[in-house]
């Protein structure tokens, strides 16, 4: 599947997830669970908040790669957290994108694909750019791999740990002149 989603593609996958969710509060309650039911009803709309500050960074290459990660690399879990809300607008988003769409595929061939790999994004707008956190756990079998990719110095990336199970990355976006 090619890189350009129709909105059906999206509706169809989004109407999934749905199910999904609906599905497990349903199961819950059948099993008289209320305090489980409370806490999928929490999440959702927890993940719905950062889907919304995702939607509001006005990045959108970006924030449509991180909405269908789950749907496109079944070999990690995405989780990803806005911690402000103002306008990213004015970093690369083409350049930030690209990065991050890299980052995955090296990543995915890098791990061992049936083992719980989870990959969690925060982004932290700043006044003179925005700082993304990518922190992975996980099993990461091909260390050359990564280190390869790594060692592309186009975009300002600190690694801060870097073992057979995790992998921390700071990346600054600048804002453009």
């Amino acid at each position: 599947m090619g890189n350009e989603w129709d909105i059906v593609e999206v509706l169809r996958h989004s109407r999934h997830d749905w199910l999904n969710k609906l599905q497990l509060i349903k199961g819950n309650l059948d099993l008289n669970r209320i305090d489980r039911v409370k806490q999928v009803i929490d999440e959702i709309v927890n993940e719905a908040q950062h889907e919304a500050k995702l939607s509001n960074l006005h990045i959108p290459l970006f924030a449509a790669l991180l909405l269908k990660s789950n749907w496109e690399n079944p070999s990690f879990k995405l989780e990803y957290e806005v911690l402000l809300e103002p306008d990213a607008s004015n970093i690369n988003d083409m350049a930030v994108t690209n990065w991050t769409n890299t980052f995955f595929g090296s990543l995915k061939q890098a791990i061992e694909p049936y083992h719980e790999n989870n990959l969690s994004i925060t982004i932290e707008p700043q006044t003179n750019g925005v700082r993304f956190f990518f922190d992975f756990s996980g099993i990461i079998r091909n260390r050359e791999l990564i280190e390869g990719f790594l060692s592309d110095k186009t975009v300002e990336v600190s690694v801060i740990e870097f073992t057979e199970t995790e992998l921390s990355l700071e990346l600054f976006m600048p804002i453009e002149k």
